[in-house]
């Protein structure tokens, strides 16, 4: 009858270690999910934050650049009525000449 009893007090003291390292087992395992979603998380944050200051730079640029574009369309639109006007006078001096 002894070997009864302390049989069935190392099956539930095995029963109740079963249950405090499973559990034990399981707290570690969601501080670990937790740590890699918490650091997939941040990565992911950090990785946005980048990508919108570069875009912030690049629409800094296109301004700039567009903003030169716009300087040189002005000067070209010079240039050709200066190159009309010469040749306009080229023209009267021909004109002038061939009389």
């Amino acid at each position: 009858m002894e070997t009864n009893i302390v049989l069935t007090m190392i099956g539930a003291v095995g029963t109740v270690c079963g249950i405090v390292f499973g559990y034990i087992g399981y707290q570690k395992g969601l501080k670990t999910d937790n740590y890699k979603e918490g650091n997939e998380d941040g990565t992911l944050r950090a990785d946005t934050q980048y990508i919108k200051r570069r875009i912030d730079d690049v629409l800094l640029e296109q301004k700039e650049t567009n903003k030169s574009i716009n300087s040189l369309s002005e000067r070209v639109t010079r240039v050709e009525e200066s190159a009309k006007q010469a040749h306009k006078r080229i023209d009267r001096i021909e004109r002038g000449m061939e009389e």
